[in-house]
Formats: C-alpha cells, sequence, structure tokens
C-alpha cells in the first residue's frame, strides 16, 4: 500500500497509520479510500487481527478531509448528482464496513481531524485525542458549499444529540481538545506520547466493542423528528432563522437540516443512503465549485504568491507611515502585529499620538478577549515610534503613504520621503483611485514605486490591492508582495488603470443604486434587493460609510485628469451633488441616504421619496438584484479586457474579500461562468436596452460567449 503503513504487533493489534505521500497533510485522495477499503477488509477477515488502531505518520496532523482540488473540479466536468452520490457512498461504505467489522478499532488522533477525516474518527468504536490547541476536529464542510458525505450528519446527532450536532455543522468551526472532551466528540484526551498507546490500551480491554447505533433498541439522544422537544427550535424557528442569514442563496445548510431531520429517524444503512444524495446534488452544483475555487483554492495560491515574480522577497524590518489617520494607524498596527518596526509620521505631532493611541485601543481589545497577553500587547505597542520628521524614516526598507487623496498632498510627501530613504527603499501609495503612473513621476526613482491598496478596516479586512505602475519593476513587485506575506494578508495585483479594479468594482454597484434611486425605484427596495443578493450592504447604505463628499472629490479629480465619460459616473455625480447641497454627506455628518439617531438604529430617511418620487409600478427584487450584480461582474469582464487584471483569480478574490461581493457567486467572473457566458450576454443586452448603455457587453465579450470560452480553465 502506498497512502498506509499496516503493522500487527505481537498482540494481534493493526496498526493503521495513514500517510499520502507528496502531501504535507493527509487528504482523502482516491489511492486512500482503496488502500483503506483493503486494511478494513484484513481487518474483518483475518484471524491474526483482534482490533486495529488508526493513526497518521505524519506529524501534522491526522487527516484534513477531502482533497478539494479534485470537489473543485466536479461542476466544470459535468459530475452528475448520481455519480457524485455513488462516490461518497462508496467511502461511507467503506466507513461502515470499519465500524461493523466485529473487532474493536480506535483512533489515534495525533492532529487536526477534519471533515473525512472526523468522520472516519467517529467510524471507530473510541476515539483518543492529542492535547495540542492545534490539534482540532470538526465537519467544516458547509463552508465550501458541502455537507459531511462520509456519515458525519447521521454518526455525530447519534453520538451527541441533534441540537448540539446541528449548530456545529450549520457553523462548521473547529473545535479544540477540552471542548471536544466535554462536548463527547472524542473520548479521551492524552499528552502526545501517550495518544497510540491509549488507545491501542483500550482496543485490548473491549474486544466485543461496538457502536451504540448498532446495538437493539438504540435511541438518538434528546430524541428525533418533529416529536422531540427540540424540534420546535431546530427544525421550525431554525430554518426560518437559517434563511434570513443565507437568503436562500446557499444550499448546503438547508440541505443539512433535511438531511440530519429525515435521517436520524432511519436505520442507519438507510440514514447513508440519504445523506449520499444530498451530498451529491451539492457537489454537482456550482455553489460548491465557486466557493471552493475561491475561498480555498485561488485565496490559498494568492497567500502563497503563486505565479509572481520568482525574485527574493527582502523582509521590511522597519516601515515608515505617512499619515496617522485611520488607514494609516490600522497599516502600522497590522505591520507591528507582524513583528516589524513602525514609524508612523504625520506633520501634526497630536495625530501621530493619536495614531499610536489607536494602536493601543486596538490592542486592548485583544487582551480583554483573552487573544493576547499584557506582555505581548506592550512589545507590538513598542514598535510603533509617532513621527513629525520625516528624518525618522531615514532608515526604513519600505514606506507606505496613506495622506488625503489629494494628488498634491501625495506628491510633497513622496518628494520629502524621497529626500532621506535609502537608495533601496519602496515607496507605496495607498491611493484607492489615482492612477499610480501619474503619482510616480513626483517620484525620482519611478521603478520602486507602486501601489498597496489596503482595506478599512485594516485590521479585520485582509484583502490587499497591489497596483503594478508603467515603470514599476519586478523586483519593487516581488518586495511589496513579500511584505504582504509578512502582514500575513491576501494579495491581488493588478495593472494601473484609472479605478483599478476593486474601485471600478465597488463604484459600479453603488452608482447603480443611486441610477435606481433617481429613476424612482423605492430605496428600501434598492437596499433590500442587494442584501437578498447576498452583497455585505446596500450600496446607499455604503456610499453614506465612505462619504458622499469623497464621493464627489474622486468624481472632480477625474474631471480634471480629464478622464474619459465613463469615468466620470454621470448617473451618480447628480444624486451626490443634490445631497451634498443639502448638508447630507453621510455618516459623518450624521445625515446622508440614512439618518442616523443618537437613540435609535439608522434608517432611511423619509425626505428622499420627495427628491426622487417612486415609480408607481416598482420592479421585481429579481431585476434589482440583477442590476446590482451584473453592472459589477461586467465591469470586471471589462477589466480583463483592459489587461487591468491578467489573472481571473484575482478578480474573484478581489471582489469577494475586498468589496463584500456575494460568496456564492465565487465572486464577479464567476458569477458570469455561473450564469453561462451566453446567458449573461443576452442578459447584459437586454438591461442596456432597458436602462443604458453602461450595461451594453463589449465584442470582445461576445467573441468569447460564442465561443464558449470561459475565464477559468475547465478540467477535462
Amino acid at each position: 500500500m502506498n497512502t498506509i503503513d499496516f503493522e500487527i504487533d505481537a498482540d494481534g493489534i493493526a496498526r493503521v497509520a495513514i500517510d499520502v505521500p507528496g502531501r504535507t497533510m493527509n487528504v482523502f485522495v482516491p489511492e486512500l479510500l482503496g488502500d483503506l477499503a483493503g486494511v478494513v477488509e484484513a481487518i474483518r477477515t483475518r484471524d491474526d487481527i483482534r482490533g486495529a488502531v488508526l493513526t497518521s505518520a505524519k506529524a501534522s496532523g491526522f487527516i484534513a478531509g477531502a482533497d478539494l482540488k479534485d470537489f473543485v473540479t466536479a461542476h466544470d466536468r459535468r459530475v452528475s448528482a448520481q455519480s457524485a452520490r455513488d462516490m461518497t457512498l462508496h467511502a461511507s461504505q467503506i466507513f461502515r464496513s470499519l465500524e461493523t467489522s466485529g473487532k474493536p478499532v480506535a483512533a489515534a488522533i495525533n492532529g487536526l481531524a477534519l471533515g473525512g477525516g472526523y468522520e472516519l474518527c467517529l467510524a471507530c468504536h473510541y476515539r483518543v485525542l492529542v492535547d495540542d490547541p492545534k490539534a482540532v476536529v470538526g465537519l467544516p464542510e458547509v463552508t465550501v458549499g458541502l455537507l459531511p458525505g462520509a456519515g458525519g450528519t447521521q454518526r455525530l446527532p447519534r453520538l451527541i444529540g441533534i441540537e448540539r450536532t446541528m449548530a456545529l455543522l450549520l457553523d462548521g468551526r473547529h473545535v479544540g481538545p477540552a471542548e471536544a472532551l466535554k462536548m463527547g466528540l472524542v473520548d479521551e484526551v492524552v499528552a502526545p506520547d501517550l495518544v497510540y498507546v491509549t488507545a491501542r490500551e483500550w482496543v485490548l480491554a473491549h474486544p466485543a466493542a461496538c457502536q451504540p447505533w448498532d446495538v437493539k433498541g438504540f435511541k438518538v439522544p434528546c430524541g428525533t423528528g418533529a416529536l422531540a422537544f427540540h424540534a420546535a427550535k431546530t427544525f421550525g424557528v431554525g430554518v426560518a432563522a437559517l434563511r434570513a442569514v443565507t437568503r436562500d442563496n446557499y444550499p448546503a445548510p438547508a440541505a443539512i437540516q433535511c438531511c440530519v431531520y429525515e435521517g436520524t429517524q432511519l436505520p442507519l444503512d438507510a440514514a447513508l443512503r440519504v445523506e449520499a444524495s444530498y451530498f451529491g446534488s451539492l457537489l454537482a452544483g456550482p455553489v460548491a465549485r465557486n466557493l471552493i475555487r475561491t475561498l480555498f483554492i485561488n485565496k490559498l495560491a494568492a497567500d502563497k504568491g503563486l505565479g509572481r515574480p520568482s525574485l527574493p522577497d527582502a523582509k521590511v524590518t522597519r516601515l515608515g507611515v505617512l499619515g496617522a489617520g485611520m488607514m494609516g494607524s490600522g497599516i502600522a498596527y497590522a505591520a507591528a502585529v507582524s513583528g516589524i518596526d513602525v514609524v508612523l509620521l504625520d506633520a501634526n505631532p497630536a495625530t501621530a499620538e493619536q495614531g499610536k493611541a489607536r494602536c493601543a485601543a486596538l490592542l486592548g481589545k485583544e487582551v480583554a478577549k483573552g487573544r493576547r497577553s499584557e506582555q505581548s500587547a506592550s512589545d507590538v505597542l513598542a514598535r510603533i515610534t509617532p513621527s513629525e520628521a520625516f528624518a525618522s524614516v531615514a532608515n526604513c526598507d519600505l514606506v507606505v503613504e496613506a495622506v488625503f487623496e489629494n494628488r498634491e498632498i501625495k506628491a510633497d510627501v513622496i518628494r520629502k520621503a524621497e529626500a532621506v530613504l535609502p537608495a533601496s527603499a519602496i515607496f507605496a501609495s495607498n491611493t484607492s483611485t489615482l492612477p499610480i503612473t501619474g503619482l510616480a513621476q513626483y517620484s525620482v526613482r519611478p521603478a520602486q514605486f507602486i501601489g498597496i491598496h489596503f482595506f478599512s478596516p485594516v485590521e479585520r479586512m485582509q484583502l490587499v490591492e497591489v497596483i503594478v505602475g508603467r515603470d514599476t519593476s519586478e523586483l519593487t513587485l516581488a518586495r511589496a508582495l513579500g511584505f504582504i506575506k509578512q502582514l500575513r494578508k491576501t494579495p491581488i495585483v493588478v495593472n494601473d488603470s484609472p479605478g483599478f479594479y476593486t474601485s471600478r468594482i465597488f463604484c459600479s454597484f453603488i452608482d447603480e443604486g443611486m441610477a435606481m434611486l433617481a429613476q424612482g425605484v423605492a430605496p428600501a427596495l434598492i437596499e433590500n434587493a442587494a442584501r437578498l443578493a447576498g452583497m455585505a450592504t446596500g450600496p446607499l447604505a455604503v456610499t453614506d460609510e465612505v462619504s458622499l463628499e469623497l464621493q464627489k472629490q474622486v468624481i472632480e479629480q477625474a474631471i480634471a485628469d480629464g478622464l474619459p465619460d465613463r469615468c466620470l459616473r454621470q448617473h451618480a455625480a447628480p444624486v451626490i451633488e443634490k445631497l451634498i447641497a443639502m448638508g447630507r454627506l453621510g455618516r459623518k455628518s450624521g445625515m446622508g441616504f440614512y439618518e442616523y439617531p443618537q437613540d435609535a438604529k439608522k434608517r432611511l430617511w423619509n425626505g428622499l421619496s420627495a427628491l426622487y418620487p417612486q415609480l408607481e409600478r416598482q420592479p421585481s427584487v429579481e431585476e434589482v438584484k440583477q442590476r446590482l450584480l451584473y453592472i459589477q461582474a461586467l465591469e470586471a469582464a471589462r477589466c480583463v479586457e483592459e489587461g487591468v487584471l491578467t489573472a481571473p483569480a484575482d478578480a474573484d478574490v478581489g471582489a469577494v474579500m475586498g468589496l463584500g461581493f456575494p460568496t456564492w457567486t465565487g465572486g464577479t467572473l464567476s458569477l458570469i461562468e455561473t450564469i453561462g457566458l451566453g446567458v449573461f450576454v443576452v442578459e447584459c443586452d437586454r438591461l442596456a436596452s432597458q436602462f443604458g448603455e453602461r450595461f451594453r457587453p463589449s465584442e470582445w465579450l461576445r467573441a468569447r460567449a460564442k465561443a464558449n470560452e470561459p475565464f477559468f480553465a475547465q478540467s477535462a
């Protein structure tokens, strides 16, 4: 066997040590399943085997679960729901054969066991977990649009009850050793050197071990079906609560509820067939493909820097941050937490000190939540030095400018900083809209000038948009990506253009919201449709957050730069002007599209209806959702066509992680592929005829649709 080390000791206990070659962590690959089937058959039939202990030969953990690289291709390979059902049922039957072998089997879990890995543990009669905070267990399949397909939805409720199981399955969270023991997910937690020994001793002491659900008269703890005392909460209110969260965009949570409800009222073998059927329909669908591809495969690739310049990343040991406002102090905090010394520079010494105080407040919250010790917080804060003198950045490896979004102000700090920086230092601008090539004109070293666009709040937002200017060198790009890796954030790389990528997508979203408002679409319909589509917030609410004043400045800068009409946001500009003239600047002024009473939640301003009389016949929710999503997807396609984006994965990762684009879609380009390029083009033409040429697809996109040329490579 190539994936399992199998040996039988003098007492007849089989040691089954899983070791998938070429993988840093064990995952279920077809070869492992084949080897496991052979092992199970040996345990069942060989008289010299009295019992078995399953463990891992890798120090990294037990089994991390299924091979997502295989699952992500299922939809593109047109794997049918029936085929997917049969595939997972095969694994499920191997596990079932193990637990009914007539011999005791224990799991010696020497590290994390997730998904299918923990399902294999559940099929063992006893589970011993190492006492290590990294050794988590759980069934996180819902996070990739799936459900546990090898018995997890059926064995776990039979072990700990339906109510507690549902919470774990729907959250998909990982559970540490102490909590796992308390909940009954494992039977013992022991020191690392005792894991295998403890499991083996249990096997020797329990020759007649049997799963509780295979004992005649077994009943699921706390009951099943509609008559269980928790039924109203779990399957009544629970269904409504789940729909409020998922907006019916994510099929996996609903499938989990149905699967548990139906399966727990059946004998286990029948229940496993029910589970496999639900799993098959999910794996064959597009949502699982989208979630796995964007949030796991492509995000992980971006985190590792795959496809980026193969040049050495010199680590940043000292960072200069120019501007100590919310963004600047957030960047300083992220760098200091990562072990980098930071000079937080601001022309106003009091502002610089306030920036450090914000960092102290963030660290204080970490300490209060038990996530950081007092000493650790003190060490992080000591790495931040507030200053008002440009000379203080003289020995910095990299400088990030985070001053006001004004070309003249940025030009001034570029000149002053570069006058004292080492010749090898990189200068990065945190601008979200001003072209990097234009700003680089103020630099004496344009090859070492780059855009590093953080998202607010920096301490919570993982995405960083890296903008390559006309003269930016590959070495500068490599060093910038190395810096982002130090911060443990996720980068996307885009080429310079007005608005880059994320700002273009963001503006298309909020502008379409304002266009609909001006047309007479009810404000509440616009906002609610956005949330029902899966957007993090509505276009009017998010415009209030970033401020209408900032949007006006961006438009005015675009006009001053002589940008083409499509960059001037002609549908949004009149709405923005009208509200600003009324003093409604957004949340910061206490009023914008919304009102912000001190003693109540924010609410849409009633005056919007008078300002923009509503249509007598309102559009459907589906039409509003379509307009808001399609305009963003269309803008992403334009960014590919124009060469702003060179990697389609960056479009999806950037939209989901930076802008709150619905994760069920996989991102802007994955949405187009989910709809189908041909259908998308036809629908955009219809929208263009009704609402304006901004929806009109380009000839490039039409040709791509006609040739059925997807953005992502399709698996054969």
